[in-house]
């Protein structure tokens, strides 16, 4: 059912579009030398907008205060309107009962748009356990 879910978010769900928006902005990063974090960043959450069904997003342990300062740059420079987007687009894709599950993704995209830093994207039949490091 995930695989079925993933390849219709990535031709109807916007997922192919979110996927080139984030990388064209990681290429802008990687562009910058000092914005090199967030172009990463931008790379994990174009794979993660690709197929976001069967996949979730959890916080790593060892991000410290740097991955918390970084985040807030994030929020202020690209990390809201972002955020606003995904809301914007889960509220009209959940009008039809048949675009609600798509805007379950989009609203499950909300956290990693507006925190990216300092969390990983692991799969929801291995959950990732704090010894895991």
């Amino acid at each position: 059912m995930r695989f079925i879910l993933n390849v219709l978010w990535f031709i109807f769900g916007s997922g192919f579009v979110l996927a080139l928006g984030y990388g064209l902005a990681a290429l802008l990063c990687f562009v910058f030398i000092v914005t090199i974090p967030f172009g990463i960043a931008s790379l994990r959450l174009a794979s993660y907008s690709l197929w976001p069904f069967g996949r979730t997003l959890v916080s790593r342990p060892d991000a410290g205060a740097a991955s918390g300062l970084a985040n807030i740059l994030w929020v202020i420079i690209a990390g809201w309107w972002l955020a606003l987007g995904h809301v914007v687009a889960g509220v009209a894709q959940c009008v039809t009962i048949i675009g609600i599950p798509f805007g379950i993704a989009n609203f499950k995209l909300v956290p990693a748009a507006f925190w990216p830093l300092g969390r990983d994207i692991v799969d929801l039949d291995r959950p990732r356990d704090s010894r895991d490091t």
